[in-house]
């Protein structure tokens, strides 16, 4: 496509937006043209770039930026309130889209109404470009690939993390939260419209309580299984028979039986509107810890996948979770679509079946880590 620019990342003056924006100045190539978009242009001058206008209320200058652009990055959250529009813009113009949302919900209803759109037009709509989802999309890919070919394979994510939650993230559970009548409505939407593989079968499976790798097995609720089993019913890859489960590992089983008190805590208060008003305020969009807190945040998943009679251990570790690297993953996934290599792809897809490979070396290159820790026969 000939456009004026190659990326534009809308919400630049968002906290997450800004750390994207400054990722892009250090690491973008000279002859890359990116620019930066947003209602209030003011705010948008310091980062010595382009400033375009664009406001998600508004469908006229969301064309305008879809039309202007080969990329489009929007950190702008909840999704569920301020992203269809974007999608819809970028889906119609045939401008490959990222985003970093953790909404299940939202990703299935633009599953619904804009795939085949995108399709028509060889948009690709890349949703959960962060934290959630790629250390989990791009280590199962990375386990898989060193498992037999043609087999049946269980995979299952145990994941540890040390630092504070964006407020992004925080919104994104509260919001989710309050809405599981409208969150199963969108997810039978999807099962009715997304066509399954022929001959195979590719889904995450909710796990159990259990010990495992010495940790605390707990079932994590996140959209992660959700955007794995997509990738695996697009890639043959995965096997005829193909399952995901997904964990958070605790050390202590009394902190498993406060993690799961506060979460039906929240869960409860999420429900009543006084309530969820007042979480809402506690961490807001945009906001965020200092750089030294940052540094001092981590996060680590390790795989455990069996099939074909081997089992493989791998695992994916990198810094700050919540905000740094979660700006370094949206920024290399746009540089990655701008300037790989990548195999045709179209519609709503996954970072798995678009960039793969691709990706998982750049975030290696970036100091992030794929490393397998031991293979086995069983």
């Amino acid at each position: 496509m000939s456009r004026q620019y190659d990326v534009v990342l809308l919400g630049a003056s968002g906290f997450t937006g800004a750390l994207t924006a400054e990722y892009l100045a250090k690491n973008a190539p000279a002859d890359l043209t990116w620019a930066v978009a947003g209602r209030n242009k003011a705010k948008l001058e310091g980062f010595g770039k382009d400033v375009l206008y664009a406001d998600v209320t508004d469908p006229k200058s969301l064309k305008n930026l879809a039309e202007s652009t080969r990329i489009v990055i929007t950190t702008v959250g909840p999704y569920i309130q301020y992203g269809e529009q974007v999608v819809a813009a970028c889906a119609d113009a045939g401008t490959d889209y990222l985003d970093l949302t953790g909404e299940s919900e939202f990703v299935d209803r633009m599953y619904v109404r804009y795939h085949e759109r995108a399709v028509q037009t060889g948009a690709r709509l890349i949703h959960a470009c962060g934290f959630d989802s790629i250390p989990y999309d791009l280590g199962v890919q990375f386990t898989v690939e060193q498992l037999p070919e043609r087999v049946p394979i269980q995979v299952d994510g145990l994941v540890r993390a040390g630092g504070r939650p964006s407020g992004g993230t925080f919104q994104t559970v509260i919001t989710g939260l309050s809405r599981p009548k409208q969150h199963l409505e969108a997810h039978r939407a999807r099962r009715r419209a997304e066509l399954r593989p022929e001959g195979r079968s590719a889904k995450a499976v909710r796990g159990r309580l259990h010990r495992q790798q010495g940790f605390w097995a707990v079932p994590l609720p996140t959209i992660d299984p959700q955007i794995v089993g997509y990738s695996a019913r697009l890639l043959d890859r995965y096997g005829p028979d193909f399952r995901y489960s997904h964990y958070a590992v605790v050390r202590r089983l009394p902190m498993v039986a406060g993690g799961i008190g506060g979460m039906a805590l929240l869960t409860v208060a999420a429900q009543l509107p006084p309530a969820r008003k007042a979480l809402l305020n506690r961490l807001k969009s945009g906001e965020g810890p200092s750089p030294e807190r940052r540094a001092e945040s981590w996060f680590n998943v390790r795989f455990v996948g069996r099939g074909g009679g081997k089992q493989v251990i791998t695992e994916v570790a990198g810094g700050d979770p919540g905000y740094d690297e979660t700006a370094k993953m949206l920024g290399e996934s746009a540089l990655c679509l701008a300037l790989d290599d990548l195999p045709e792809t179209a519609g709503q897809t996954t970072t798995a079946a678009a960039m793969g490979p691709a990706l998982r070396n750049r975030l290696t290159n970036a100091g992030m880590t794929f490393a397998t820790l031991s293979t086995d026969q069983y």
